[in-house]
């Protein structure tokens, strides 16, 4: 007849515990103790990612003191980097034993806008960004005004079909608010409501035109569930 194990008692129950809250402690007591070492100083940066962005404006912003150490809370670099109008993710990663490895994704200038003072890149929220287009060289298309719901749709291609972006040189509105795009020679016409969607219609309309030896002036989308072409 087998018989219940006996219930441990109050002394056992209590070392359990104890042992329970220094398994859980453990990494932490660690991590404290590694702070406190010069070995793991902080005494390189470095910057992955940064395309537009200056990696000693990523440097300044996260002001690393001197006694800083890799195992310092990395979310106050990250924030102060995330405040940074041209970041949208950062990450911070160590490398033993002591450099900080800072990922950034940027937010991403989607075309050049006329202002008082030249050119200057704009993202696809309708946001300017701090990019000297004199210093920094930007292949983008130029868009005629500040148009939001146009920069969208230029984000929208860069993100869906890159090598269609690439292609496209200006976009401008028309009289009753149509769009007007210049896609390499091309000039293609579309509704007010442009998606990334719809203007990828004239990629399979070219290929066709290719196979039979022809070439359109203007592809006309502004017709629902048609593309119209013009032939030289």
């Amino acid at each position: 007849m087998d018989h219940p194990a006996p219930a441990p008692s109050r002394w056992r129950r209590a070392l359990y515990a104890g042992a329970g809250v220094l398994v859980i402690a453990l990494p932490f007591a660690i991590r404290e103790g590694a702070r406190r070492m010069d070995f793991f100083r902080a005494r390189k940066v470095e910057i992955e990612g940064a395309r537009y962005i200056a990696p000693d404006q990523i440097v300044s912003r996260m002001k690393v003191d001197t006694a800083a150490s890799i195992w310092d809370d990395a979310d106050i670099w990250e924030q102060r980097i995330g405040s940074h109008p041209q970041v949208r993710e950062v990450r911070i990663a160590r490398r033993l034993p002591g450099t900080l490895v800072v990922h950034i994704t940027e937010v991403p200038p989607v075309a050049l806008v006329p202002t008082g003072a030249g050119l200057a890149p704009y993202d696809a929220a309708g946001r300017p960004l701090p990019i000297d287009p004199t210093v920094v060289d930007l292949d983008l298309p130029v868009v005629a005004a500040r148009d939001v719901a146009a920069l969208r749709l230029l984000g929208e291609v860069q993100q869906e079909t890159p090598q269609l972006y690439a292609r496209i040189n200006d976009v401008r509105r028309l009289a009753h608010g149509e769009l007007a795009l210049q896609v390499d020679s091309l000039n293609v016409l579309g509704a007010r409501d442009l998606t990334a969607a719809r203007l990828s219609d004239i990629l399979p309309v070219e290929r066709d035109l290719v196979r039979r030896g022809r070439r359109a002036v203007e592809l006309d989308l502004r017709y629902r569930d048609q593309v119209i072409a013009r032939l030289p």
